[in-house]
């Protein structure tokens, strides 16, 4: 990790709170994926894999600074980069269309 003694310090404390607001997440997701059916739990699982695809990015980056800045106050962040990602609006989007909305 590169920062600042303290910056690294203090990012070695946040980031395992972050892996675990990701699992958090995830476990949410699987639990609803273990009541749907089929196709819906098939949307499920795709954004299960958006979230470890996103968690990955976010745990590989070693910088210090961005830890702090961006995730010392766990809020929605998690939520946001999934439902920004494109894969997760196409998958809305089909969703929408089989229950015609």
């Amino acid at each position: 990790m590169t920062g600042t003694a303290s910056q690294i310090e203090w990012a070695g404390q946040i980031r395992p709170r972050v892996d675990a607001e990701f699992d958090r997440v995830r476990n949410a997701f699987r639990s609803t994926a273990s009541h749907q059916g089929q196709t819906d739990r098939d949307d499920t699982l795709a954004v299960i894999a958006i979230l470890e695809e996103k968690r990955a990015e976010v745990m590989a980056n070693d910088q210090a600074g961005y830890f702090i800045r961006d995730w010392q106050e766990l809020t929605d962040q998690v939520r946001r980069m999934i439902t920004a990602d494109g894969r997760y609006q196409t998958i809305r989007t089909n969703r929408e269309l089989r229950r015609g909305r």
